[in-house]
């Protein structure tokens, strides 16, 4: 459907109905169902790689004209082997277990009612993300394969690609017993329909942005439905008294170096005071020699050549480039209390030798994910094992950390009985 460019509202609301009424279709279509759409989808994909990468050269021909950055224009880029792991991502998506109908629990009351608490699809998901096609097919198999119906408001910088991608879902979905309404692609690109979808919270059940600050900000101020979401990544890693120091070093540079620009790169140092001599100097030049600038405090610009003086907004950024904050704390408990004021409650984590340190670290770490001996690179849904990854929520209600299949389900009570009645 194209957009009438004179009544967005109209539109929209349209685009939600008729999600809404697949969404009831969805929540009652088999998991084989599901598994058939997705593995024909992918089959398409390969069969009109040809389809998909015309399309995508309209994108690219056009994103000089946005101001995308090189690295931007290469998440862009679609290849003949980009086109295949997207398609085997919609493989795996459908090989993961199918959450909807499954008991969580069960239990029977002394009056012989049975209480089965029963996994459901949230229903509609509007899905506002970054200029990536790939993320339209992940996020469309993700949905799905939930039971829930998914509205598509891609960045306008890939627009042609993901309108491919998706006639291609569309096209195999009514052989597969999917509702074609259930993937609905956003076709205008002016931002007053993000706005317009926000007001709808009578049609739409959730809405999950993904992108910079200022638009997930937006929409947690202006939706009407609840948001699934995390507004950025300031993450830590903390070198106990006891770390190891090679695996310290590994587990730093690994943290911020692997790839500066993502929510899970470590952005703040923070090293216990009895092992800063043992292991800052050498850490820091190691994170030096990958181009990385410290700013720390007055002990850290001592132990580490170069290194410049921190300012207290210094340590609340999310750098998302070659700069990283650090902090010599004298206690475990000076250490959790740091990450805490500062953090954004993405991932940190603890490098130690010590089991009661680790163990503390963990509980009273106020993050979606605590990682013990190992680089905050890790929280990551295909990490942990959960398939493809809608995004990463730091909230605390309902789904918190990567988000999977899962995590766009809730549940129900479905109570069994055989004529009871209360007295």
């Amino acid at each position: 459907m194209t957009a009438p460019t004179t009544d967005i509202p109209a539109y929209c609301r349209a685009v939600a109905q008729r999600a809404q009424a697949a969404s009831r279709k969805l929540a009652v279509t088999t998991g084989a169902a599901k598994i058939a759409w997705l593995q024909k989808s992918a089959a398409l994909l390969r069969s009109e790689t040809a389809k998909i990468l015309t399309a995508n050269e309209q994108d690219l021909a056009a994103a000089p004209g946005y101001g995308l950055t090189p690295a931007a224009i290469d998440r862009l880029k679609l290849t003949p082997a980009r086109v295949e792991e997207i398609a085997s991502g919609l493989e795996q998506v459908a090989s993961l277990p199918d959450p909807v109908g499954a008991v969580i629990s069960s239990t029977v009351r002394p009056n012989g009612l049975r209480i089965d608490k029963v996994r459901a699809p949230l229903g509609v998901v509007f899905f506002i993300y970054e200029s990536r096609p790939n993320v339209t097919a992940d996020a469309a198999a993700i949905c799905v394969k939930g039971g829930n119906a998914v509205i598509l408001r891609g960045g306008k910088e890939a627009i042609h690609s993901s309108q491919a991608i998706v006639a291609l879902l569309a096209q195999v979905a009514s052989e597969c017993g999917i509702p074609t309404d259930a993937v609905q692609l956003v076709s205008t690109t002016d931002r007053a329909a993000v706005g317009e979808f926000l007001k709808l919270g009578e049609l739409i059940d959730v809405a999950i942005p993904r992108g910079g600050e200022s638009l997930i900000r937006r929409v947690t101020a202006e939706a009407t439905m609840p948001v699934i979401k995390h507004f950025d990544g300031n993450c830590h890693v903390y070198l106990d008294e006891s770390a190891d120091a090679e695996v310290a070093e590994a587990i730093v540079i690994n943290s911020k170096c692997h790839r500066l620009g993502v929510c899970n790169a470590a952005e703040s140092l923070v090293v216990h005071r009895a092992a800063a001599e043992r292991l800052l100097p050498k850490i820091g030049a190691a994170l030096q020699k990958q181009g990385i600038e410290i700013r720390g405090d007055q002990h850290v610009c001592q132990l580490v050549r170069d290194a410049q003086p921190a300012s207290e907004a210094d340590y609340r950024t999310e750098y998302l480039g070659p700069i990283i904050s650090a902090v010599v704390v004298d206690t475990l408990e000076a250490a959790i209390e740091h990450i805490n004021r500062y953090s954004s409650k993405h991932t940190e984590a603890i490098v130690t030798s010590d089991l009661a340190s680790a163990e503390r670290f963990a509980a009273e770490i106020d993050s979606a994910a605590v990682m013990i001996n190992a680089s905050t690179r890790f929280n990551d849904g295909g990490e942990f094992g959960l398939g493809a990854e809608i995004g990463i929520s730091t909230d605390k209600f309902h789904a918190r950390g990567p988000c999977g299949i899962e995590e766009l389900t809730t549940y129900k009570y479905v109570v069994h009985g055989t004529g009871q009645i209360r007295r």
